[in-house]
């Protein structure tokens, strides 16, 4: 399905080694794209080739924890700050001053929180169907249908249990998350075998959970500005099972230079379902 000539490697950065797919030109402008949860970096295999044609430089991780990259083992070194500081390392690994950050999901919570931490090294910002932070804490507090929609956080703050419930019965749970939120042929049958090969590497179950653990646990402790400089595109699947539409419109409202995109038809997994007219909106914010 990739036509692109495809680099893969392993990068040192934050004391950790990522594996990351790269594309593209070597000198071409930077894009680095951040996947969710449950994917890996064959969660952008639609935005590869597209970009690395049109003459950027791909570059897409496993994020921590995920796949085939490193997998610490406490809770607590998955908190936002360690994981932007892996996306900012991979900014450094490329001697770049700047990069455009596009992300999705548990992707997007660190690219939001990169550009308000670090927006002198985020040239721009694309975000898929994730909330920014300052939303995404009010709605959990205050909506009691967002809580509802989210209570698989909660769920995932068990010990084991919730290890045990996604792989039990050859991954059913797990598939079902992805298949059962998204339109119908979004995840085919070869999809679906990689993303179980995936979920399978030694220690990325529990690593992947630690994601929402460490969100809970280990907050970032510095109090910030909620306003987001760096230029920003939000893209909302409408339809989004997990995560109220609303809170698009709120989150776009913090940013000083924000364009929201809904998509009307497209559920959580956006990219995936509409992945011509999500390139497209892309394409046509980083030549703004």
């Amino acid at each position: 399905m990739i036509k692109a000539d495809l680099k893969k490697h392993f990068i040192e950065t934050n004391s950790i080694r990522l594996h990351v797919v790269e594309a593209g030109k070597a000198d071409g402008p930077l894009l680095i794209f951040l996947h969710g949860f449950p994917e890996f970096w064959y969660a952008w295999r639609y935005q590869i080739d597209y970009f690395a044609q049109a003459g950027y430089r791909v570059v897409v991780p496993d994020q921590r924890g995920y796949n085939l990259s490193d997998k610490p083992r406490k809770i607590a070194e998955y908190n936002l700050d360690e994981l932007t500081k892996d996306a900012i390392g991979l900014i450094d690994y490329y001697q770049r001053e700047r990069a455009v950050l596009i992300a999705h999901d548990w992707g997007g919570a660190v690219a939001w929180w990169a550009a308000m931490t670090c927006p002198n090294r985020i040239e721009k910002l694309i975000v898929m169907n994730v909330p920014h932070p300052t939303v995404m804490r009010r709605h959990l507090k205050n909506n009691p249908e967002q809580r509802r929609r989210s209570r698989y956080i909660f769920l995932f703050q068990l010990p084991f249990l919730p290890e045990w419930r996604m792989q039990k019965n050859q991954w059913d749970y797990a598939i079902r998350a992805l298949t059962k939120t998204s339109r119908p042929g979004t995840f085919s049958s070869e999809d679906i075998a990689l993303y179980q090969e995936a979920w399978s590497q030694p220690g990325a179950l529990t690593s992947m959970i630690h994601w929402y653990r460490a969100s809970l646990r280990h907050r970032p402790k510095r109090k910030l500005p909620a306003q987001v400089i760096v230029p920003t595109l939000l893209i909302w699947g409408e339809k989004d099972r997990f995560l109220g539409g609303e809170m698009a419109g709120e989150s776009i409202a913090l940013c000083e230079q924000g364009q929201l995109e809904m998509l009307e038809s497209a559920t959580h997994w956006v990219q995936h379902e509409e992945p011509d007219r999500v390139n497209a909106l892309i394409a046509d914010f980083l030549k703004q």
